[in-house]
């Protein structure tokens, strides 16, 4: 017999909600401030004036890297949004949180990636001796795509498992877009 759970609790309960509902816009503020901040640097370096080509493309580089961050942040924020507010299912389920993991390692790995990308060619031209520092960003972009495809692997048998609840969060998605 199912036992009724307390009001309060009930009411902590909905409340979670609410708050990844203000963490995601949160998310999708950074983002655009983000954004903003990039574009403001992107033309710095694109307008003419009396910036040497080196630093125009140091200005440029660092507007992409900042943009990188913007998308992870808008990114992360439509996942939390979507997995914690629009549906009715919640992460108790194993196959909701693989998605909503993949779709986090998703942002992360081609933050890191483009990132490393701009690293690389930024220490090429000015510091070549810190090319290292690029090597570790997408070693560790590489390590966790790794690490997400053994994951993935792995957990193939619960989704055989558990083949309703695919079902159910492919049926949700249709709902959610």
């Amino acid at each position: 017999m199912a036992t009724k759970r307390p009001k309060a609790l009930n009411a902590l309960h909905l409340m979670f909600p609410a708050v990844h509902l203000v963490i995601a816009l949160l998310f999708a503020v950074c983002g655009i401030a983000l954004t903003v901040f990039a574009g403001i640097k992107l033309w710095s370096g694109i307008v003419p004036g009396d910036l040497q080509m080196g630093a125009r493309l140091d200005t440029v580089l660092e507007s992409l890297a900042v943009m990188t961050v913007a998308l992870a942040a808008l990114e992360l924020g439509q996942t939390i949004l979507e997995e914690e507010v629009q549906r009715e299912m919640h992460m108790s389920a194993p196959t909701r949180v693989r998605r909503f993991l993949s779709r986090f390692m998703v942002v992360l790995v081609v933050a890191l990636t483009i990132e490393a990308l701009v690293l690389v060619f930024r220490y090429s031209n000015e510091t070549p001796e810190n090319i290292t520092y690029a090597v570790m960003v997408a070693f560790a972009a590489a390590s966790l795509m790794i690490a997400w495809g053994v994951f993935v692997r792995l957990n193939t048998s619960a989704e055989e498992l558990e083949p309703e609840a695919m079902r159910e969060a492919k049926e949700e998605d249709r709902k959610v877009r």
